[in-house]
């Protein structure tokens, strides 16, 4: 006989479309149920690849199935959730409930789900006796019910608070409900454990898969900023731990049913929040952070209060029984700060943020630097040129030297090193006609791609490098580089090359007669004379063989070019060969645009709304002169027509009329006239009759 199929184990967990219902959810969707009950290897490898994040969405068998709500109304249903409840009223909502075996409610990211996660809890306990089988609510609550607690030992204000002190705790005074909804959560879980149990979890601040609490902060440093804000003096120790590590500790809740009931679910770091945003600003921009009083972040727009209070706490938690007890593959045991390297490629993976790296080569006046400045305003890059590089670098060398003459006291030597180097690209420059050695011009490049900016976000190299030799020195791997590549053709450095290349193609011809058309106002001062364009070309054709070429470099390196014939495309400023250009390289992949942008381009669009409305309304207006001044000529012209039909049709009758009117006068008239005087001399009765008998009486033809 067939053994009979196993239930599934059903996990209730609300807001799966948020960030930590979303990361717990997808984490659990791929735990076996009873993993950490188990010492197995395989398991173990399993749990790895959960944690690095490299696992299918969609749910396994054997692993819990999870039911959740969605916050948005509309939102997409994640791909590892099993169904999304559906329903009008809370009954309907508690039939869906009741059928799960454990039931998470965070209410850490959303105050209005206190209530809610009350009810349902309420509503499981009125109902204890009629369970059939035993349910698992876990209250996902935050250490900010912890934040006015007093130190364990008020001698040694560093000895951290444990899960023993929860009865202890005194909360934010933002966070009373939160404690509220503990203690209720606590009561009920002591009535019938056999039926419902129950668990709180003080999580510590949540971090990693792209961020949440402290998104801002790697928001920023990865838009370039210049300094990062730390509120307050920065000397808070922040009890915080990774999000994946917070869905271990809601498995091995839900694996083991531990016997004690509160428990505090944070890493070992004991990190302080300068610590953290120095290492986000290290990790992704200059390294630089300020302070920023409290005052002043209140009253700022890209931070909320309940961020801000988060942020502001100083509290140091111990969570022994979790480590000494749970089976947890950390993620980040140590904290966010030893582990940045790790957080900061899971926030780009998370957030899609990966750099996009190309280069353009071509022959000169062949349009390169106008499809490279479309291609970076769109993609949101940087613009490599050699002639920018290369100012950009020596004022910073001048900046940095200008230190050394200062004699700053915290200066590590670089200065010194700067005004060295700067002598030397003076020097260079002044035997070489004001141009530079090779030498200096690719040290300069490659500090520019490895500069956080280029990595972050991505470049486009314009025209460079131009040949094979200053390819090799370009993109020559690092000693100490780990990331060095080697896909065929020897090792490079994968950091600095880009992934796409685009090679523009045209004749000297064509090129030739391009710069003959161009205004003298525009030639004037450049490179892109006749005798210009001529040497440049000859440089181009020259140092561009079949045999050697940058072309070939690149082709080496397994890093193929798609070519593109300039001559063909005739559109304004290369727009048809800029969109075959974007459709090659793919999507954006960064955050869009910024709400400063956003608001300029409404503006504008509103903008060419108002413009184009008055466009229309000024020609339905004139539309509609016209065709009154039409309809108002038709009907001057109508009115002549008729008048004309009804002169000729007058004078027609006149000219038809004129026999009959002879006719009348000669023959009929006259006795007509006598007799109607006649018949006025008599005034006889019946004048029509008198009338009759008198012509009839002096008929001519009678006579």
């Amino acid at each position: 006989m067939a053994a009979e199929a196993t239930k599934p184990v059903r996990i209730f967990v609300n807001h799966v479309d948020e960030y930590q219902g979303y990361h717990i959810s997808k984490y659990l969707s791929q735990c076996a149920v009873g993993a950490t009950l188990e010492d197995n290897e395989e398991e173990e490898e399993e749990a790895g690849s959960v944690l690095s994040g490299d696992f299918p969405v969609k749910p396994k068998e054997g692993c819990y199935e999870i039911h959740g709500t969605l916050k948005k109304t509309g939102a997409k249903q994640p791909e590892f959730v099993k169904e999304i409840l559906s329903y009008d009223t809370r009954e309907q909502m508690y039939e869906h409930l009741v059928e799960c075996d454990v039931i998470v409610y965070d209410i850490t990211q959303d105050p209005d789900q206190i209530e809610e996660a009350m009810w349902a809890l309420t509503e499981l306990h009125q109902d204890i006796e009629k369970l059939e089988s035993q349910k698992v609510f876990i209250l996902l609550s935050t250490v900010m019910t912890w934040a006015k607690s007093k130190p364990a030992d008020e001698e040694d204000l560093e000895s951290p608070l444990t899960e023993e002190d929860y009865r202890k705790r005194k909360p934010h005074q933002n966070y009373k409900e939160h404690l509220a909804a503990e203690k209720a959560a606590v009561k009920y879980g002591k009535t019938k454990k056999s039926r419902l149990t129950t668990y709180i979890v003080a999580s510590g601040l949540t971090y990693g898969c792209g961020e949440n609490i402290f998104h801002s902060f790697f928001k920023a440093a990865w838009h370039n900023a210049f300094t990062l804000p730390v509120y307050g003096n920065g000397q808070n120790v922040l009890p915080m731990i990774h999000i994946r590590d917070l869905a271990a500790v809601l498995q091995n809740i839900a694996d083991s049913k531990p016997k004690v009931k509160y428990l505090v679910a944070v890493d070992d770091s004991q990190n302080m929040l300068d610590e953290v945003v120095k290492a986000v600003s290290v990790g992704l921009c200059t390294g630089k952070i300020r302070t920023v009083t409290k005052e002043e972040a209140a009253l700022s727009k890209d931070i909320d209060q309940a961020t801000l209070d988060q942020l502001m706490l100083s509290l140091r938690l111990d969570a022994i029984y979790v480590k000494e007890n749970f089976k947890i593959n950390w993620a980040c045991e140590t904290g966010i700060v030893e582990n940045i390297d790790q957080i900061i490629k899971e926030y780009k993976k998370e957030r899609g943020l990966q750099p996009i790296k190309a280069c353009i080569l071509g022959p000169p006046a062949s349009g390169k630097s106008v499809i490279v400045k479309q291609l970076c305003d769109f993609y949101k890059l940087h613009h490599i040129r050699a002639k920018d590089v290369i100012t950009e670098a020596i004022a910073n060398l001048q900046r940095s030297a200008a230190r050394a003459d200062a004699e700053e006291e915290d200066d590590d030597g670089k200065a010194a090193e700067d005004a060295e180097t700067l002598e030397q690209v003076n020097e260079n420059m002044a035997e070489n006609n004001d141009r530079l050695d090779d030498s200096f011009v690719i040290r300069f490049f490659r500090e520019k791609l490895a500069s956080k900016a280029c990595q972050n976000q991505g470049f486009i190299l314009d025209g460079f490098p131009k040949t094979k030799q200053q390819a090799e020195d370009l993109f020559a791997p690092d000693e100490d580089d780990e990331e060095e590549g080697e896909d065929g053709g020897g090792p490079f450095n994968k950091r600095l090359m880009p992934d796409q290349l685009f090679v523009l193609e045209a004749g000297d011809d064509f090129l030739k007669r391009r710069v003959m058309q161009l205004p003298e106002a525009v030639v004037a001062g450049t490179h892109n004379t006749e005798e210009g364009l001529l040497r440049r070309l000859s440089e181009y054709r020259a140092i561009n063989t079949e045999d050697d070429s940058v072309v070939m470099y690149f082709d080496e390196k397994e890093i193929h070019p798609d070519v593109f014939d300039v001559s063909k495309d005739d559109s304004t400023m290369h727009a048809a060969l800029v969109e075959r250009i974007k459709k090659a390289i793919g999507k954006p992949r960064n955050y869009g645009l910024t709400p400063e942008e956003q608001e300029e381009i409404r503006r504008r669009e509103e903008t060419e709304r108002l413009e184009n409305e008055k466009r229309e309304r000024d020609e339905r207006e004139r539309r509609e002169r016209q065709e009154a001044d039409e309809r108002k000529r038709c009907q001057e012209e109508w009115a002549a027509r008729l008048e004309e039909v009804k002169r000729e049709e007058h004078e027609l009758l006149e000219i038809r009329s004129e026999p009959l009117r002879n006719y009348l006068m000669k023959h009929v008239m006259p006795n007509l006239t006598k007799g109607l005087m006649e018949c006025a001399k008599v005034r006889p009765d019946d004048a029509i009759d008198y009338l009759a008998e008198y012509l009839f009486r002096n008929n001519p033809q009678v006579d």
